[in-house]
């Protein structure tokens, strides 16, 4: 076949086999591109090695006539035989230095970074739940300076949390960290969903007091972790991780304090909300226009009216600039509430600090002015609005829509 592939005579062939080496009967296929080169012969090779392929190429593949369709009853027995023996021999060293071999292989050959190769072995190994083969591999490539594409960490992560095994999770989780700094967020929330079922938090906590330690600043980190943490419901283990956060080095900084509010008041715990506002203050933080927003929608679940326009005054006062989701919330609140009155003043003095009211806050209005029987107002804000969906689309669109 190589003879064939530098004679010119081979343009494509493609190898697809089951292997059941080390992976125990997975599907492995190999596929070669071969393009020939006017000017010279040659050939430029882009495959997908799903795993040992020089050893199934060198050892137990000789020669194959080009052209020769391969009988499944024939051909394959033999490659198993050899897998068979392979499989037993290998040590877990071995296979990934063969991995690692073919990555590299591809990388010098097709100008890669190696990303999809890579993510395809460990995708292997997870199904195989080879997992220290996996780590192995992922250690490997990070001592090469070798990526790992998003969706090989989030693989990993998932099987070993599938295993429960959550001290394995930590070590591999902190491993991933140090190699890539940056992780992607769907890492994290894998992260944090591996721990629902987890009732024992020592390990959690002595993992996020081990974070800084290998990495500082560490709290984007933290904070990231956190989120994760809310987002898939464990609000109770987000507050114990950021409780804990007060006392590393690296402390709660005002995105902190903001993912801490808004998980708070998102499942209505409002006074404890406003505890942790309050201890912001105390810290010397100062609140952003993100801080008072999410108490105000906090405040307007709950029907605390009045505790929403005293943070706007606040925010105000602080020459915070309100901005339209500021105004959305309390035109919204009050109109619902019947206080017609104090969202018309509201919306008056939007327009006047030169924010454009969106489509929501039109038909939010709109609809309470028809339900105190204000028909009249109600169409005037009906064709404003109209108006200003005109005008903000442009002059076209109308002959656009009309074509």
């Amino acid at each position: 076949m190589v003879a064939a592939c530098l004679s010119g005579r081979a343009k494509l062939t493609t190898l697809t086999f089951l292997c059941c080496s080390c992976f125990n009967r997975f599907n492995y296929t190999v596929s070669v591109g071969l393009h020939l080169h006017s000017s010279a012969i040659g050939f430029r090779t882009f495959n997908t090695l799903h795993c040992c392929g020089n050893f199934f190429l060198h050892n137990c593949i000789k020669s194959i006539p080009v052209g020769v369709l391969l009988n499944w009853p024939t051909f394959f027995p033999g490659i198993f035989g050899c897998c068979q023996s392979f499989s037993t021999q290998a040590s877990h060293t071995e296979i990934v230095n063969e991995v690692l071999a073919e990555v590299l292989s591809v990388m010098a050959i097709s100008q890669s970074s190696g990303e999809e190769l890579c993510a395809t072995y460990i995708d292997k190994f997870c199904n195989d739940r080879n997992l220290s083969g996996a780590i192995r591999l992922v250690r490997t490539l990070h001592d090469k300076n070798i990526p790992l594409h998003p969706s090989a960490q989030n693989r990993l992560l998932k099987t070993v949390g599938e295993e429960n095994d959550i001290g394995l999770l930590c070590e591999i989780f902190k491993d991933l960290l140090v190699s890539y700094k940056i992780l992607n967020s769907s890492t994290y929330l894998i992260f944090a969903q591996a721990f629902i079922k987890e009732n024992d938090v020592s390990c959690l906590l002595r993992f996020v007091r081990e974070i800084p330690e290998l990495i500082f600043p560490s709290t984007m980190v933290m904070n990231r972790i956190i989120f994760a943490f809310a987002e898939c419901g464990q609000v109770d283990k987000a507050l114990l991780i950021f409780d804990q956060m007060k006392n590393l080095k690296s402390k709660p900084d005002v995105i902190t304090y903001n993912t801490i509010l808004r998980t708070l008041g998102k499942c209505g715990r409002i006074d404890e909300m406003l505890n942790e506002f309050v201890a912001m203050k105390e810290g010397g933080l100062i609140p952003d226009i993100v801080s008072y927003n999410t108490l105000i929608t906090g405040l307007r679940k709950v029907g605390r009216l009045q505790s929403c326009l005293v943070f706007f005054r606040e925010m105000c006062e602080r020459e915070i600039e309100p901005d339209l989701r500021t105004y959305s919330a309390l035109i919204d609140s009050f109109g619902k509430s019947g206080n017609i009155e104090e969202s018309l003043r509201l919306f008056n003095e939007m327009k006047h600090r030169g924010i454009c009211p969106s489509i929501h806050v039109y038909r939010s209005l709109i609809s309470t002015l028809k339900k105190m029987g204000k028909l009249e107002l109600a169409i005037a804000f009906s064709n404003e609005m109209k108006e200003s969906i005109s005008n903000h689309r442009g002059p076209n669109y109308n002959q656009q829509k009309n074509r």
